[in-house]
C-alpha cells in the first residue's frame, strides 16, 4: 500500500497519542490529503537530518500508522493535530517525486505471538514491574521531577457499585465531570470510569514501550522486534534497567527539548 510519511524526530507506538503542530507547506499538504481522504500517514524516526527545511534526511524503515483523531486549521493554514498509532509498517522503497511530501510503497507487519501462554506470563511480569518503576519515578522529599506527559489511547468503562465491593487490581479510578455550562448539577455525583490495563499481551508491549522513558534508539528497537514475547523480554530488561538506576539515585530523567510539547514541523 502506498503511504504517507512524516518523519519526526521522536517514535510513534502503538496505541499511543501524539499532538503535533504542522506548519511546513509540505506537511500541510499530507496533512489536507489525510483530511480530504479521510486515511492515515506513517511517522518514522528521523536518523539525521532535520524534519524542518530542505536539507537530505534518513530515517528508519519501520514505522507506525497514524490516524487523526482531532484537527484544528488555523487561519493561517497552520494544523494543530492529535494523532493515534495504530499499526507498525515496514517501508519497501520510497516513491520519487509524486507529492511534496514523501510518499512510500509499505507492508504492515504482523503482530506474531509465538505462545500465548508464555506471552500472558511475560506481560503480568512485566506490568508489575512497570508499576513499581512508576512508583520510583515519584519524587523523593527534597527532590524535583518533571511530569511525563504520555498519552494513550485505551479502553475505560463505568465504575458502577460493585456488590462485592471488589476493585480491579490493573485499574485506575478517574472521575469524569458532565460537560455544559453546569459541571456538577444538583443531585449528580461525577461518573467515574476505570482506565482498563489492556490484557492483550501484545497492546501491553506497545503502550509500555511507548510510555517508558528510554533513549529514541532503544525505543524504535522495541518497535521493530517480530514477536510480542522478544519485545516483552527486552522491556522487563529495560525497566529492570531502569528500576535499579531510580533506587539508587544515579540519575534523573531529563525530557529530550526537541521531543517535549507538541511536535512542530
Amino acid at each position: 500500500m502506498e503511504l504517507p510519511l512524516f518523519p519526526l524526530n521522536t517514535v510513534l507506538c502503538p496505541g499511543i497519542a501524539l499532538p503535533l503542530h504542522v506548519f511546513e507547506d509540505r506537511y500541510r499538504a499530507l496533512v489536507r490529503h489525510c483530511l480530504a481522504t479521510a486515511s492515515p500517514f506513517g511517522v518514522v524516526l528521523i536518523r539525521e537530518g532535520r524534519e524542518v527545511g530542505k536539507g537530505a534526511i534518513s530515517f528508519t524503515g519501520t514505522g507506525t500508522i497514524a490516524e487523526i483523531r482531532d484537527a484544528d486549521r488555523h487561519d493561517d493554514g497552520r494544523f494543530d493535530l492529535l494523532v493515534v498509532g495504530t499499526r507498525r509498517f515496514g517501508i519497501r522503497h520510497v516513491l520519487d517525486g509524486r507529492k511534496p511530501y514523501l510518499v512510500a510503497d509499505v507492508e504492515i507487519l504482523d503482530e506474531t505471538v509465538d505462545d500465548p501462554a508464555i506471552a500472558q506470563e511475560l506481560a503480568t511480569r512485566a506490568t508489575r514491574h512497570f508499576v513499581t518503576y512508576l512508583e520510583l519515578l515519584r519524587p523523593r522529599s527534597g527532590e524535583t521531577s518533571e511530569e511525563i506527559d504520555v498519552r494513550i489511547e485505551v479502553e475505560t468503562e463505568d465504575d458502577d457499585e460493585d456488590e462485592d465491593g471488589d476493585e480491579e487490581a490493573a485499574s485506575e479510578d478517574v472521575e469524569e465531570a458532565p460537560t455544559g455550562e453546569l459541571a456538577n448539577p444538583p443531585d449528580e455525583r461525577p461518573r467515574r470510569r476505570r482506565v482498563l490495563i489492556p490484557d492483550d499481551p501484545t497492546v501491553l508491549s506497545h503502550l509500555l514501550t511507548g510510555i517508558l522513558q528510554i533513549e529514541l534508539p532503544r525505543r524504535q528497537a522495541l518497535l521493530e522486534l517480530a514477536s510480542t514475547e522478544d519485545r516483552l523480554r527486552a522491556l522487563l530488561a529495560l525497566i529492570d534497567r531502569e528500576i535499579l538506576l531510580l533506587r539508587r539515585r544515579l540519575r534523573a530523567f531529563t525530557p529530550d527539548s526537541r521531543v517535549a510539547g507538541p511536535r512542530r514541523s
